[in-house]
């Protein structure tokens, strides 16, 4: 990147500063530009995460949860609705905070003046956002968000059905140590393919998010030629079903009443949209954070929103209800096999699913790993130490000699950032989570898996951050709206509508399903209440955790951590009119001796 004078002093004294001998500050590089994310990888991360399992595997949950098409499709549109809003409340954040300084020191902390302060963009994505919101006490947001996003951060349930889908497609099924294996198998491609290669993880992460577009687009024509009496093949003699489907009288017909089934439909949904997170966790990586990013995001997610419902519909098309309704299979195999007839078709469609779920598992890999790099650089408690030991990526190996470095490259700066032993803190965690669901049927792991992750990441933090934007917004104190740095049409309305959707369900989900429902005991073999017991019992242990190291620990140690972040900020390509962009940060932490309150003298 060209820098101006100025900029190039600020980084060559941080170098210096990091460089020095017996420094134990901490030097974390941001890519080159040749290596920053463009636009066009901004939107596959959003597409190669939203476009996975779900869409595949959720709408026959819903379809028979809520036994009524208009019904289903109406949720889909809600969980569209939920997923824009999310964007844009991320973006308002993303877009607003952290704010720095500039000057031709190195930046301050954010001081009380913002009308002084620029936003420069970081990655970390919720936990940056979390940590502005409610700032006080110190460590608490950190430790309540980042140890539960370290332990569930990741898509194990996905993994599950990635070998679930291969085995379908080898025409092999009920084979579960097998699935568990192939499992396993994909969580460590993603996971050794970004840590050894980032720009070939992006490469694979792009092709993958136009192949799934492509793929959904021709269900969607599939759907809708076979909706018009088209005929493709093999596929049992049946007449078109949009008629039946969408006649306003038998679409919302024989529909189920029960608050838990919508519950659990919806929690799926909005976990499928969840994908519009994906960018922020990585944003300091981008080559275009400001205004080119809000209109690419936007964008994508408004096209993942119409893609959604409209492949909804072509499924709805072309065979009836009932069919879906009686299979024991997902709606786009049975969609599939209707069509172009069950002795192939099923177990292509099978494929195409499980290379869908590969690409899930390797956009998150890339991003939830940058999460948890971020949630260490705060020292998460006295297990902190580790934790960033463990994630501090390979700004150790600048220490090692050269010969020795693991990523056998001769000059900083051209080295990629990929945190490799975070993928590794990554692995360790979705393995886990694999074994500790090995005693149920590999869809019921997968029920159990999505619905954690979807319950306490999903919805419990969005809860958080949406009811924290409005309490920015509408606070005298805060003055948000002052300095805001993206100010979405509707204003509060997107958080109020995310707040209540969230807060519907984290209520809700602890009532019982419906007998016949997918979520019943009968059908999962888990009890609808241990998922969100689970995900409040991790943010219970996490609080425990903060009072365990930010109010006993310093007391028995008669010190407290300290942790100093200097974000070194230039201006982009070296203009003078350029926005202001991250391209290191020097990281500091140790115990200092604690001072006695008044209360302990």
């Amino acid at each position: 990147m060209p820098l101006t004078e100025a900029d190039q002093r600020r980084v060559d004294e941080a170098e210096a500063q990091a460089e020095a001998a017996g420094s134990s500050k901490l030097l974390v590089r941001v890519p080159q530009d040749q290596k920053k994310l463009g636009l066009i990888t901004v939107a596959c991360l959003i597409l190669n995460r939203t476009i996975g399992s779900g869409i595949y595997v959720t709408p026959a949950l819903v379809l028979k949860a809520t036994n009524s098409v208009g019904i289903s499709l109406l949720l889909w549109t809600l969980g569209g609705i939920f997923g824009m809003s999310g964007l844009l409340i991320w973006l308002e954040l993303g877009q607003s905070i952290p704010k720095f300084k500039p000057s031709d020191e190195l930046p301050p902390p954010q001081t009380e003046d913002e009308g002084a302060l620029e936003n420069v963009p970081r990655s970390g994505g919720e936990k940056n956002y979390l940590e502005y919101i409610y700032k006080h006490p110190r460590f608490r947001s950190t430790c309540m968000y980042g140890l539960p996003f370290i332990v569930l951060g990741n898509l194990a349930g996905n993994a599950l059905t990635f070998g679930m889908f291969v085995m379908e497609a080898a025409g092999v099924r009920d084979h579960d140590s097998a699935v568990r294996a192939l499992a396993v198998a994909a969580l460590t491609f993603a996971c050794l393919l970004h840590g050894m290669w980032r720009q070939g993880g992006i490469v694979v992460n792009n092709v993958l998010a136009i192949i799934k577009v492509l793929n959904l687009l021709a269900i969607i024509v599939i759907g809708f030629a076979a909706g018009a009496s088209g005929s493709f093949g093999n596929g049992p003699a049946r007449k078109p079903a949009g008629g039946e489907n969408f006649n306003v009288h038998n679409s919302f017909a024989h529909a189920r009443r029960g608050v838990a089934d919508y519950s659990s439909s919806i929690l799926f949904i909005v976990y499928s949209y969840s994908g519009f997170k994906q960018p922020f966790y990585v944003l300091s990586e981008v080559a275009q954070p400001k205004k080119p990013f809000i209109k690419t995001t936007i964008a994508t997610m408004g096209l993942v929103v119409v893609i959604f419902f409209l492949a909804n519909v072509a499924y709805l098309c072309a065979i009836p209800k009932n069919v879906y309704l009686e299979a024991d299979r997902d709606l786009a195999v049975v969609f599939f096999g209707e069509i172009f007839g069950y002795e192939v078709a099923p177990r292509v469609m099978s494929g195409i699913i499980a290379l869908s779920i590969l690409g899930n598992i390797v956009v998150m890999t890339f991003t939830a790993c940058r999460g948890e790099f971020a949630c260490g650089l705060m020292k998460i408690g006295s297990l902190s130490r580790l934790i960033l030991m463990v994630i501090s990526s390979r700004q150790s190996n600048k220490k090692l000699p050269k010969k020795k470095r693991f990523w056998g490259s001769v000059d900083d700066r051209a080295l990629e950032q990929s945190p490799a032993p975070a993928l590794v803190l990554h692995w360790v965690f979705s393995v886990i989570l694999i074994g500790a669901t090995s005693s149920k049927p590999p869809r019921s792991a997968f029920t159990f898996l999505a619905s954690v992750y979807a319950y306490t990441l999903v919805v419990i933090v969005g809860f958080f951050v949406a009811s924290g934007v409005l309490y920015l917004r509408f606070s005298k104190r805060e003055q948000w709206m002052k300095y805001v740095g993206f100010r979405p049409w509707g204003g509060p309305v997107w958080a109020a509508i995310y707040s209540i959707i969230c807060a519907f369900l984290i209520v809700t989900h602890f009532l019982p399903p419906s007998a016949s429902s997918p979520f019943a005991f009968s059908h999962t073999g888990v009890q609808h209440w241990v998922a969100p017991t689970v995900g409040l019992g991790a943010v219970l242990l996490a609080y425990v955790y903060y009072i365990f190291f930010a109010k006993l620990l310093p007391r028995l140690k008669k010190q407290e951590l300290i942790v100093e972040r200097e974000p070194v900020i230039v201006r982009q390509g070296g203009r003078a009119d350029g926005d202001w962009v991250q391209v290191m940060e020097i990281v500091e932490f140790w115990w200092a001796a604690r001072e006695r309150t008044p209360k302990e003298a």
